[in-house]
């Protein structure tokens, strides 16, 4: 199904539905070994996203953790090949119409890597055995989506109406505002959060920023799976073609 759509909308979609399933799999496989509570398990992390087993507790404990983890690299490594490609349609568009510098285009970019490596670095440092690594990779993450698809956000509504409508751009807008706000919201609650631990129930110290910052966490976490999904329909004007040449030693 999404090698049949047109141009390379496939790479968003397929980023999209993998990211949905690292989130829906170690979650019921965490649930059915009893490992968390099952509504609103707290996600340490991302996207993306995306987002992983090593930063969530959905994804602390063996097997999740291992299927997370794995799940949510590959998540980070689709997210990159999404934001370049992204990167080189907004380059091809500006030979055209000049609506945003060269620099900016750039600059947004590497503010998106530098997220999908706060992915890999969640993915990879577990909470309970490397919180500390664990935590900045989270916030990296995180913090690094938030301004990517703001920056994407305000460089849509630059390209219109010829390269987007108004109304996609007022979605990513919205979904950008929404996504800032619970992630300052769930810094806040986090910092209030005074232990490090899996197993939490209602009434005991802390967890209502606990279950706060939780409920934070999956609004951003699933807000940049929503707006990497408005990517698709600008995806399918776009084509990439490889060539290869082979230079013969003289």
């Amino acid at each position: 199904m999404l090698c049949c759509m047109p141009g390379v909308a496939f790479v968003p979609a397929l980023l999209v539905s993998w990211s949905s399933a690292a989130f829906i799999i170690s979650y019921v496989i965490a649930v059915l070994a009893g490992h968390v509570e099952p509504f609103v398990p707290y996600i340490r992390s991302q996207l993306l996203i995306c987002l992983s087993s090593c930063f969530s507790d959905t994804g602390t404990k063996p097997p999740e953790s291992g299927v997370f983890g794995f799940m949510i690299n590959i998540s980070a490594l689709l997210a990159s090949i999404t934001m370049y490609i992204r990167y080189l349609l907004i380059e091809k568009q500006n030979e055209s119409s000049q609506f945003v510098r060269s620099s900016c285009n750039m600059f947004t970019l590497c503010v998106g890597l530098m997220g999908c490596t706060g992915m890999g670095i969640v993915a990879t440092f577990q909470e309970l055995a490397v919180p500390s690594v664990h935590d900045i990779g989270a916030l990296v993450a995180f913090g690094s989506g938030v301004v990517y698809i703001t920056l994407q956000s305000i460089i849509s509504y630059k390209s219109c109406p010829q390269w987007n409508t108004y109304f996609v751009c007022h979605i990513r807008m919205a979904i950008s505002v929404i996504s800032c706000i619970a992630f300052i919201t769930m810094i806040v609650f986090a910092s209030k959060i005074s232990m490090t631990k899996i197993d939490w129930t209602p009434g005991e110290k802390d967890y209502t920023y606990h279950f706060m910052s939780a409920i934070c966490e999956w609004t951003v976490a699933f807000g940049f799976i929503f707006f990497f999904l408005t990517f698709i329909r600008d995806f399918q004007r776009f084509s990439l073609r490889i060539s290869t040449e082979i230079q013969e030693e003289s």
